[in-house]
Order: C-alpha cells, then sequence, then structure tokens
C-alpha cells in the first residue's frame, strides 16, 4: 500500500494481437520491464528515516523512546510558561541578567526530565490500551521492549533528577513545585473518566507559571500569576484539543475521551474562543506587571500565530493536526520573546 492508503496496481494483462508491432520488439520489452519494475517498487513499503535515537547503543533506546526525547516540541510547551515568569519576574524587580539565566537553564533541565517522567507515568498506566491501539502499539511497554518493573525504576531515576533541580530553588518554590506531582499523576487516568483530560494537563503543564516567579522572587504574586496560569491552561488546551483530534478514531474504538471528541465539528469556534481568553488573560497579566510595548508586540504575535494554526488546521487530516500542534508552541515562543525583549531594553 502506498503512502495515502492507495494500493498498487498491477499491470493488466495484455493479448499480443493489440501491438502494433512484434511482442519481442525493443520497444515492447522496454515497456514489459518497465511496467515490473514500477510494480515492484509500488509493493515495496516506505520505511521510517532512522533519528539520532537508532544510534544509541540498543540497550538505551526504549528508555529515550519512553521519554519522547526525540520529539523536543513537548519539552518547549511545558517549559514556556516557566521561561514567561521568570522573565516577568526579573522584569519586575529588575534583576541582574545572570538571573533569569540561571533560572532558566535549571528549569529547562527539569523540563526535559518532568516531561519524560510524565510519558513514563503515562505509558505505565496505558501498557494494555497501548497494545490495543495500532498507532501506539509500538511503545517501548506495548511491545515488551521494557518491564513495568525497569520503567518503574527509570521513573525513580528520573524524578530523583528533577527532585535534585527543584532542591536547587528556595524552600517556597519547593513546596510549591512538589504540589504539582499529583495532578502529573492522575492526568493519564483523566482520559478515561472525563471529556476534559486536556484540562488537566494543562493545570500540570503550565504550574511552571507560578514556580518560575516565585524561584527568582521568593513568592508568588498572584495578581500576575493567576491570570499568567490561566492563559497557559488555555492555550494548552488549544494545542492538545488540536493534537487529539489525530487520535480520535482511535479514541472511540478504545473508549478514550477528549476535548476533540467532545467539541466535535465545532471545534475551530471553540478553540479560538479559547485562544482569545487565552492571549487576553496574558495581557492581562502583562498589564498587572506593568509591561512595555515590546511585550504587548510579543503577544499580538503569538495571536497572530495561533489564528493562523486555527485557520490552516484540517481536523480531519492527522498531518495538519501534527503540523497546528507545533504551529501552537511558536506561539509560546512570541510570548517569551515579547518578555524578554522587554526585560532587556529595560537594563539598558
Amino acid at each position: 500500500m502506498l503512502p495515502g492508503g492507495c494500493m498498487s496496481r498491477r499491470v493488466p494483462a495484455f493479448r499480443i494481437s493489440s501491438l502494433s508491432s512484434h511482442p519481442w520488439s525493443s520497444g515492447n520489452l522496454h515497456r514489459i520491464f518497465h511496467n515490473k519494475i514500477s510494480t515492484k517498487r509500488a509493493e515495496v513499503p516506505a520505511v521510517a528515516s532512522p533519528n539520532w535515537v537508532d544510534r544509541l547503543p540498543p540497550r538505551f533506546r526504549p528508555y529515550m523512546y519512553l521519554t519522547r526525547i526525540d520529539k523536543p516540541i513537548g519539552t518547549l510547551l511545558l517549559l514556556y510558561p516557566c521561561t514567561w515568569s521568570i522573565t516577568m519576574a526579573s522584569y519586575a524587580l529588575q534583576t541582574p541578567f545572570t538571573i533569569p539565566l540561571t533560572y532558566i537553564s535549571l528549569f529547562g533541565i527539569g523540563a526535559l526530565v518532568m516531561r519524560g517522567a510524565g510519558c513514563t507515568i503515562n505509558d505505565m498506566w496505558d501498557q494494555k490500551l497501548d497494545r490495543a491501539v495500532e498507532r501506539t502499539r509500538e511503545r517501548p511497554l506495548a511491545r515488551g521492549d521494557i518491564t513495568q518493573r525497569q520503567a518503574l525504576v527509570f521513573l525513580a531515576g528520573q524524578l530523583g533528577i528533577g527532585l535534585a533541580v527543584l532542591l536547587q530553588l528556595n524552600w517556597y518554590s519547593i513546596l510549591l513545585g512538589a504540589s504539582s506531582l499529583s495532578v502529573v499523576v492522575v492526568y493519564p487516568l483523566m482520559k478515561r473518566v472525563t471529556h476534559w483530560p486536556q484540562a488537566v494537563l494543562g493545570l500540570a503543564f503550565n504550574w511552571g507559571a507560578m514556580l518560575g516567579w516565585s524561584a527568582v522572587a521568593g513568592v508568588v504574586d498572584w495578581h500576575v500569576c493567576l491570570p499568567l496560569y490561566a492563559g497557559g491552561v488555555c492555550w494548552t488546551l488549544v494545542y492538545d484539543s488540536i493534537y487529539a483530534h489525530q487520535d480520535k478514531k482511535d479514541d472511540v474504538s478504545a473508549g478514550i475521551r477528549s476535548t476533540a471528541l467532545l467539541f466535535g465539528s465545532h471545534s475551530r469556534l471553540i478553540l479560538s474562543g479559547l485562544s482569545v481568553s487565552s492571549m487576553s488573560f496574558v495581557t492581562l497579566a502583562g498589564y498587572f506587571n506593568g509591561q512595555a510595548a515590546p511585550f504587548y508586540i510579543g503577544v499580538a504575535f503569538a495571536s497572530a500565530q495561533l489564528a493562523r494554526v486555527l485557520m490552516r488546521t484540517d481536523f480531519d487530516i492527522r498531518e495538519s493536526c501534527w503540523s497546528g500542534f507545533v504551529g501552537c508552541g511558536w506561539s509560546g515562543f512570541w510570548i517569551w520573546a515579547g518578555a524578554l525583549a522587554d526585560y532587556t531594553f529595560a537594563l539598558l
């Protein structure tokens, strides 16, 4: 079968009498040979290009695929709310540039590790389900490349590294960060009990909107951080609903719930409303923080990016949904870019 679901077509039989020349002439031989080669080529399935994980020693590969480290968009989506908060707190307190640089580096390591830990927890919960769904059968636990026990030991190592990063912060931030773990653990279960697992993911993925501020300032400024957090949750609902549209056919047969199934044909309209809400909350956070023009220019670019994604995404085509999901990440980048430009100009 060819990409797009088209079956390869075998060359129809033909009678020698239908040829205008001798059947063994050079022209007919060339035509027969070409048709056979074309048919053979069409019957060979496409082979996926290997990525850098495939170059690692075999015993390490299942663990790397378990963390989805080959798909960095998930780490970036977790990191961006942290960068917004760290940079906005640094702007408010007029800290030297070493402060945001240090904390963004720490949170970058934390985001990489904790996103991987979240994927490990998800696959441990869903091992049997992943085996039943064609899309997820190749995941390491579903394939049997590693056992539940090995995954549990690996998860303990991931959480240990995450704790080591968290311990670099002040005690207020340590307690605040530890309090998010319960949301991370229960998230994989939510798709079995509610159509709103994307909202629970938003609660977990945007914890950095509060944690980043407390790391820099020692406490959370709730006037700024609550609207920033709310904006991040709405943003997560947008990008993860688009992501969920990739899997809606499999989810129906597997009994999985999602906002993609809940919103259905109204997805574009509802996600547009959530995008407006997201950017409005972020703008409100900037207003309470006394941000200047560069910040709002960044929010404007982020808004335009979300509008572009929602106009172009075809919710019935998996590749289009993946492209839209990745495109939403750029809106998070533009918010950070605006905050960073604002902070930089304030230091000059």
